[in-house]
């Protein structure tokens, strides 16, 4: 058993990172947006100077911002191979700013006995550089093969937003790119699952995948449009669970079901119409 149960609670130091302009327009591209060039909803998000318009940047950005790796040693010592990205969900306290820099500490909040394998959460919570208030929180839970079987709690078990039983309220659908998952990975992600033909192949890929994250991202450009008039100020959560690998090239078609005033479930499916992302929830503001 190499699974510390115990490191539940267990927190990093506070580690600084920041990023500039440059930064947030490339994880823009690296998401999909650009692709129409007079589509002056995105424009704000893959331009800096523009005559009428600001920068602005996408909530989904906040992902690949913290650095958490320095909690991950006191889970306990295992194959890196066997880990697999479970969950997602980013919860902002407003609006990111085109440059910036912030301080993160992550917390190991749940570890739970799948049997098969163990499930990990962190939670990292990241504050603007001089302000004691939180400018987001992201959590992510991560599959790891072969690590279960101790007799812990099991945890949550399947989907906890499902979507009505009816029509989807809003349809979109985003192209990605043959080269999308060589665009995202230069803002941070370089494993070469997602570049090297020969790594895939050894994971059973018959080609590289995009990054779990990158449609994450997707389904973010699709719920702020649809849901918040394209302004990030507005979105306040967003959630899913990743089902299906997807590899570049597909179009992916978001559906979305309003469920409130401010609350809707959103789910995204691949070309051949298997789901890709599902449990996706979104709270919004305004």
């Amino acid at each position: 058993m190499a699974i510390n149960p115990d490191a539940v609670g267990t927190l990093s130091a506070a580690v600084e990172s920041s990023w500039t302009s440059r930064d947030a327009l490339l994880y823009a591209v690296g998401v999909g947006a650009g692709q129409d060039p007079l589509d002056r909803a995105e424009l704000p998000f893959v331009t800096e100077n523009s005559m009428e318009f600001d920068q602005r940047v996408f909530p989904t950005f906040a992902v690949v911002l913290p650095d958490v790796s320095g909690v991950f040693g006191g889970i306990g010592t295992f194959n890196p191979a066997m880990l697999v990205h479970g969950e997602e969900r980013i919860r902002m306290f407003g609006e990111l700013p085109s440059q910036g820099s912030i301080s993160t500490v992550a917390e190991i909040t749940a570890i739970w006995d799948k049997g098969t394998g163990a499930v990990v959460e962190i939670t990292s919570r990241s504050t603007l550089e001089n302000s004691s208030s939180p400018l987001f929180e992201v959590v992510m839970s991560a599959f790891i093969r072969g690590e279960g079987g101790w007799g812990g709690e099991r945890g949550p078990s399947g989907p906890q937003h499902e979507p009505p039983d009816r029509s989807a309220d809003e349809t979109v659908t985003l192209s990605t790119r043959p080269e999308q998952a060589l665009l995202y990975r230069l803002s941070g992600d370089r494993n070469p699952l997602h570049s090297d033909p020969s790594f895939a192949a050894m994971a059973g890929f018959d080609r590289p995948i995009l990054h779990g994250l990158c449609t994450f991202g997707f389904t973010g450009r699709a719920v702020l449009r649809s849901l918040c008039d394209s302004d990030p100020a507005r979105l306040e959560s967003l959630s899913g669970r990743f089902s299906s690998p997807v590899f570049p090239g597909e179009d992916l078609t978001v559906e979305i079901w309003r469920t409130g005033p401010k609350e809707a479930v959103a789910r995204t499916r691949g070309d051949d119409g298997r789901i890709v992302l599902d449990a996706g929830h979104v709270t919004t503001r305004g």
